[in-house]
């Protein structure tokens, strides 16, 4: 995407692209023709951005999940997972990925996606678990993040959102991924007083640990 200002993560050859406060059909339209256009040369990619308010149906999504939208547009997108909602003030990070490259599986990607947000929680005193059967990060069984991928030939695309300080009241107008009466947080009830750049910084320093962690050393072996 254009105005991102991308830099190189390190001796790991992932572009990295802060998008600021982007459309969200227009993100996930650009990042659906990255896919399908690249090839196995093309350098993966991670964007960290924020959306404007939107409900976003997956793949499994059921519309009786949306009770009250009001105003807020939704958009039927082509990810796994039920309905979510995305507004400022939560960090969305979309993994850009060749899995093949990585020799991962969906559900490696999944485990690191989720352990680079404990990892992360963890650090300002926190602790913050998965859940079998339902991706996402949970701090005593409210939503702090939550997970939706897609895939083709291989190589992934969409990512997590993770609720930093944001208006939570939309989620209380569907049922969070599916589930009636999810409660989901944020950092900010939390109390870290953590702004978007630093978590965002964060998120980048333990997705790129976890993501070493689970891949091969043979993969892995030009990192420093």
């Amino acid at each position: 995407m254009g105005n991102s200002n991308p830099s190189c993560v390190g001796q790991t050859g992932i572009t990295l692209r802060h998008l600021g406060l982007v459309d969200y059909e227009t993100t996930w339209r650009a990042m659906r023709s990255f896919t399908h256009e690249r090839d196995s040369n093309t350098p993966d990619e991670l964007w960290l951005l924020e959306h404007p308010p939107v409900f976003t149906l997956g793949q499994a999504g059921r519309l009786e999940h949306l009770k009250s939208p009001r105003d807020i547009p939704v958009v039927r997108t082509d990810r796994g997972g039920q309905v979510t909602y995305h507004g400022p003030g939560q960090l969305v990070l979309y993994v850009l990925l060749d899995l093949n490259r990585w020799r991962l599986g969906v559900r490696r990607l999944v485990e690191i996606l989720e352990n680079s947000v404990i990892a992360l929680v963890s650090e300002a005193g926190i602790r913050a678990n998965g859940k079998k059967g339902a991706p996402g990060v949970y701090v005593e069984g409210r939503k702090l993040a939550a997970l939706g991928l897609r895939v083709r030939r291989g190589c992934c695309y969409h990512g997590l959102s993770l609720n930093v300080n944001m208006d939570l009241a939309p989620f209380g107008w569907i049922d969070p991924c599916g589930y009636p009466g999810l409660g989901v947080t944020q950092l900010r009830d939390l109390g870290v007083p953590w702004d978007m750049e630093k978590v965002g910084s964060l998120l980048m320093r333990h997705f790129l640990t976890e993501l070493k962690k689970r891949c091969p050393r043979s993969v892995c072996s030009s990192w420093l």
